[in-house]
């Protein structure tokens, strides 16, 4: 059974090793041969890194491995080895350490490039050996493989072993580096040569002396390399480019279901809104067979997907892809517009006045956050007792900084200019206004930046309700505000087709007195007062509100209505066979997913770990919509569903859900 992979990077762990080829390998003259080969460019690797935790770019110590791949010196290691590396010592097979430089790196294949300071070699005049790669296409399984590196950080090493598999993917596909996800793209070579943290980056080496891949991970007793044919190609871009450009197209796709009739191509899962494959009409559900009139090889397990994510990912930035396929056994073709890949994850910065470590929003990343553009920035951690931290209300890992003092920070590079400009020629803090969203609401507070140096909130019951969401005006926020000494509350979302929506009220209105009372809300402590004030009231009144909008005044009305149900007080449901939960679709789901009136389904709420739903890929957060095509529109529909299935005995069942901004299909096979 395989219970974990782990990546290789670190010194951590003390081993016994063969750091010379054994005699009992020397034997073996094709394991000499091979060894001289590649063994003079092997290396190992010293990493400092920097990545962004607890408000600080926090500092650490690595190692790994690589070899030497191009005369200029050049050489080939993981992402997850020197990606983040602010400075590379790196120590050759004749016992020379020079410096070295990060040429490019790439999260979603773990692979980068660096080259080496020949400054600091003995004689910056003489070649250096260059190890060759190999076409890992050829590899069958039981092919004889050596696995080179630096296992613990201590000396060169290398390990005998077979191939065990040429199409190895990670176990649930969960393996992520800087929010990629590398089996999206990366297909293993699974061998038991034995290696140790600190093999990552180095080469997996063929009995003709040439790179067939570079080690990547250990999963139970095996290892994992990238093929060298993926490591080829994409360190060419890197030492080209520094990056490599990829094509997206907001496209989902999964193995065929066994239930369906399909026996070519690949399943769509699911297609974002608004993105190119959206636009060009293809549809959860639609069968793909060809790409650009190239075979898309038959999908029937998650090994197959990357085979055809590597056809879209390598297609040209920009050109016109043409799928074929069919929908409901009806050829299609589709034209697909390919638009650039943008990274997972931006690479973080500090801002040390601030207390925080912040990233550029992507524009997946926005889609994701149902916002309508990717115009903010995103605070990626919080120094506790920082002026984030200390802000009140207080700035949270993953809220969205959208304008400090009125200036808009729709990049970091804006906010760190901001920042600069408002604490320059300063020696004291300086309070600022700052405009932030946090789950989609929109917040004001003020945080005390300086010159840059070296409760969760209770449910709604069902009485009564205004249908705003507010957050309390403090008096920091009403000095700021232009109202000093003000009390009340701000708006912070008016939900849509409610009472306040009708009547006028927007976000950002300030509310300062109900029926000509002043609201008393100025503490943290009063974020419930108003909506407890508007609960006293009978659904059908009408409530008389002063409000302040844009330094102007103005009086509105607005009846109350009743408040919607609260999370547990919608029906529900505990599916024994399945084992996972499910409820109604509440309010606060709709307005939080922003989904249709007309959208039905059910939320899972639980899913029971190595059950036949978790088995399948059934998820916490999920809104399940059909079974086996059937309706699932309420706890009740489901309920008939289920009982129907239960009685049948039907395996497997197939279960659309809607999950983030996309759909997928999942196939669970309960033995009833």
């Amino acid at each position: 059974m395989i219970r974990s992979f782990r990546l290789l990077p670190s010194a951590a762990l003390a081993c016994v090793l063969t750091c010379l080829p054994s005699a009992r390998a020397a034997e073996d003259p094709k394991v000499e041969a091979a060894v001289k080969a590649v063994y003079p460019a092997l290396v190992r690797i010293h990493v400092v890194s920097e990545e962004g935790g607890g408000g600080r770019m926090q500092k650490g110590r690595s190692s790994g491995s690589g070899a030497i791949i191009s005369p200029d010196g050049h050489i080939l290691t993981n992402h997850h080895v020197a990606g983040r590396a602010t400075r590379i010592t790196v120590r050759l097979a004749d016992r020379q350490e020079v410096r070295a430089t990060l040429v490019g790196t790439d999260a979603l294949s773990d692979l980068a490039v660096l080259k080496i300071d020949r400054k600091d070699l003995r004689d910056p005049s003489a070649p250096l050996p260059v190890a060759g790669f190999g076409d890992s296409s050829t590899l069958k399984v039981g092919d004889v493989v050596l696995a080179m590196g630096s296992p613990a950080g201590v000396s060169q090493s290398v390990t005998k072993g077979i191939v065990a598999n040429t199409e190895m993917i990670a176990p649930g596909g969960a393996m992520r580096l800087d929010g990629e996800s590398v089996g999206e793209l990366v297909r293993w070579i699974g061998h038991d040569a034995v290696i140790f943290p600190g093999n990552s980056g180095g080469p997996l080496v063929n009995l003709a002396g040439e790179i067939i891949g570079v080690n990547e991970v250990g999963i139970g007793s095996l290892g994992g390399a990238i093929p060298s044919n993926l490591a080829r190609k994409i360190s060419a871009d890197l030492i080209a480019k520094g990056h490599v450009r990829r094509s997206w197209i907001g496209l989902h796709a999964q193995p065929l279901l066994k239930s369906g009739g399909a026996r070519d191509g690949i399943l769509v899962g699911g297609v974002i809104g608004g993105g190119p494959a959206d636009r060009a009409g293809i549809r959860a559900g639609d069968v793909l067979t060809r790409c650009n009139g190239s075979e898309i090889t038959a999908s029937r397990a998650p090994e197959d997907v990357p085979l055809f994510n590597r056809m879209i990912l390598e297609a040209p930035v920009g050109s016109e892809i043409v799928l074929e396929g069919s929908r409901n056994g009806e050829t299609r073709t589709w034209k697909v517009s390919a638009e650039e890949r943008e990274p997972a994850e931006p690479r973080e910065k500090e801002l040390l006045s601030w207390g925080i470590t912040a990233r550029d929003l992507t524009d997946l990343a926005a889609r994701e956050m149902l916002r309508e553009d990717s115009k903010a920035v995103f605070v990626q951690s919080i120094r506790p007792g920082g002026a984030a931290a200390a802000a009140k209300p207080a700035i949270r890992e993953g809220d969205l900084i959208v304008s400090v003092d009125g200036r808009a920070t729709p990049d970091l590079a804006a906010l760190i200019e901001v920042s600069r400009s408002l604490t320059e020629g300063k020696s004291e803090p300086v309070p600022v206004l700052v405009a932030y969203e946090n789950d989609g609401l929109s917040y004001l507070t003020v945080v005390k930046i300086g010159p840059e140096p070296d409760p969760d909130r209770p449910g709604i019951v069902k009485k009564g309700w205004l249908g705003v969401d507010t957050q309390v005006i403090s008096s920091d926020l009403a000095e700021k505000l232009g109202i000093p000494g003000a009390k009340g509350v701000r708006v912070t979302r008016v939900h849509p087709g409610t009472t306040a929506e009708k009547s006028g009220l927007k976000t950002g209105d300030l509310l300062l007195k109900l029926d000509g009372k002043v609201i008393p809300a100025s503490r943290p402590e009063d974020a419930d007062l108003f909506a407890t004030l508007i609960r006293q009231y009978r659904v059908g009144s009408e409530v008389l509100l002063s409000v302040r909008r844009d330094g102007s005044e103005l009086e509105i009305k607005a009846p109350v209505q009743l408040g919607h149900e609260g999370s547990a007080e919608l029906a529900s449901h505990e599916s024994e066979e399945l084992e996972f939960n499910a409820r109604d679709l509440g309010q606060e789901d709709r307005v939080a997913e922003k989904l249709p009136e007309d959208f039905k389904g059910v939320l899972v709420t639980a899913v029971a770990p190595a059950g036949w739903a978790a088995l399948g890929g059934l998820s916490v957060g999920d809104i399940l919509v059909t079974i086996d095509g059937k309706p699932v529109d309420s706890i009740e529909s489901l309920k008939s569903v289920l009982a129907g299935l239960s009685e049948n005995h039907r395996s497997p069942l197939v279960l659309f859900v809607r999950r983030g901004i996309t759909t997928r299909f999942i196939e669970l096979e309960p033995a009833w």
